[in-house]
C-alpha cells in the first residue's frame, strides 16, 4: 500500500495558469503568496471569506473543522486557499486574482 502523504503538491491557479508547489502543511493561500502572488486575504483561519474560490481539479482538506463554507458551498465545490491543504495537484478558479506585489497591511504593523 502506498503512502498518500507527499512532500508537496502542484497549485495551478486560473484564469492565468499560474502553478505554484505547496509545501507539507501549507495552505493554497499561504503558497500563492510564498511565490509571490497577490490574493484577496483578511483573516486567514477560514471566517471572512476574503478568498472563496472554486475547486476546479484536486482534493482538500481544511486546517479547521468546519471553514466558513455552507454545506451547499462546499458540494458546489467552492473553498477557502486560506485554511486549505491539497491533497494531490489542485487547480482553483479565482478571476479575482491579481499579481501586485504582496504588501504589508496596516494591521500587521509591529511599530518597526
Amino acid at each position: 500500500m502506498s503512502d498518500s502523504r507527499n512532500d508537496h503538491f502542484a497549485l495551478t491557479i486560473e484564469p492565468d495558469h499560474h502553478f505554484v508547489s505547496v509545501r507539507a502543511g501549507e495552505s493554497l493561500l499561504e503558497a500563492a503568496l510564498r511565490a509571490g502572488l497577490s490574493l484577496p486575504r483578511s483573516c486567514r483561519n477560514g471566517t471572512c471569506r476574503a478568498y472563496l474560490c472554486k475547486l476546479v481539479v484536486g482534493e482538500v482538506r481544511y486546517r479547521v473543522e468546519w471553514p466558513g463554507l455552507t454545506a451547499e458551498e462546499k458540494a458546489d465545490g467552492w473553498i477557502l486557499p486560506c485554511v486549505a491543504l491539497p491533497q494531490s495537484d489542485v487547480t482553483i478558479d479565482q478571476p479575482a486574482r491579481s499579481d501586485a506585489p504582496v504588501a504589508p497591511k496596516p494591521a500587521s504593523s509591529r511599530g518597526f
